[in-house]
């Protein structure tokens, strides 16, 4: 993987982790969308990088956002626009109620919610069966990409994966981001949380029995887990929830080509997050000392650049040439057989 220097200048933490909002302020192209309908009446929005055509020879890349995530985030077009400049087609997949429509049913996502990616990814391989996929999770997006793969060991319908910034242990985290500086980006979180939970009370509360006081009332991302989120998916409470969804026991499981990349510095993690066991030969766990939270900013102070969206296509590119000689062994085949 292609080494990470932060750019000079940037490389505190929280200067990693917001700086992005300001340099790219706009996606950097509009999207094709596309909703898909679910199995129980609810429904995802898709974000494409072109239109996707039965016969296209591209491989697929998909993303998985972080928590309030959408195509908007700075990360998730710039790793999209990334892939796409060379060559994959490349498609999000919006966690239910965060493609800036509300959802139909009483119910959001989280950090183990497998089922509405897995529906993705096997709509995605019907669509196109031949071509390689690789999937990258980031941040929430990320740990549910691992739940993922650890639970569709023998068929996860993908060719390769990266996560990139998840909080493998969700106590952790949680308890991490409710101190020092790292509480503004818990409230920044909690106040989109709160709104859009409020904005669905009255299908919520035909399952919770929620007032929009007590929603209001909560001020930490344990309190939001502990009385909305595990609640609303089937779990006694956050620290089910957690114990349940939490990535870092998972990893031994993954059979496919992963990398995992944390930042030492990440105000959203602690230690915990690291593997103290052996992994699978095939997973690599990359620590880098700098990064912050899905920062990772490279280049210099006047240019900065995102490490990320060199990084990444870089380390599966070996995949474009794999689909190229697959193409070209096709084409052969094909001029021998006339």
């Amino acid at each position: 993987m292609i080494p990470f220097k932060p750019a000079f200048g940037l490389s505190n933490a929280h200067i990693q982790t917001l700086v992005s909002r300001f340099i790219r302020r706009k996606p950097l192209f509009e999207p094709i969308r596309e909703r898909l309908e679910l199995p129980d009446g609810d429904f995802v929005d898709l974000a494409w990088s072109e239109a996707p055509t039965a016969n296209t020879s591209k491989p697929i890349f998909i993303l998985f956002h972080g928590l309030e995530g959408s195509f908007d985030s700075p990360y998730a077009n710039g790793l999209m626009h990334a892939f796409a400049k060379e060559g994959w087609l490349a498609v999000m997949m919006h966690f239910r109620g965060c493609s800036g429509e509300p959802n139909r049913l009483p119910r959001a996502y989280h950090s183990g919610e497998t089922e509405d990616a897995r529906f993705f990814i096997e709509h995605l391989t019907q669509r196109f069966p031949r071509q390689v996929k690789v999937a990258v999770g980031v941040s929430l997006g990320g740990n549910m990409l691992v739940n993922y793969l650890a639970k569709y060991t023998e068929n996860t319908l993908l060719n390769a994966a990266s996560v990139v910034s998840a909080p493998l242990d969700l106590l952790a985290c949680s308890q991490r981001i409710n101190r020092g500086f790292s509480k503004v980006y818990q409230s920044y979180l909690l106040s989109s949380l709160k709104e859009n939970a409020v904005a669905k009370l009255p299908l919520v509360q035909k399952v919770l029995p929620l007032t929009e006081r007590e929603v209001n009332e909560i001020d930490s991302m344990f309190d939001f887990d502990d009385v909305i989120t595990s609640r609303l998916h089937g779990f006694e409470d956050a620290h089910h929830y957690y114990q349940t969804c939490s990535g870092l026991p998972m990893l031994k499981r993954i059979r496919i080509p992963t990398d995992i990349i944390h930042a030492q510095d990440d105000p959203f993690m602690t230690e915990a997050v690291i593997p103290t066991t052996p992994l699978p030969e095939h997973v690599k766990y990359h620590l880098l000392p700098k990064g912050g939270h899905v920062g990772f900013v490279s280049g210099h102070l006047f240019k900065p650049t995102f490490w990320l969206e060199e990084a990444l296509p870089e380390n599966f590119s070996h995949y474009l040439k794999e689909e190229a000689c697959n193409a070209q062994s096709a084409i052969n085949g094909k001029i021998a057989t006339t």
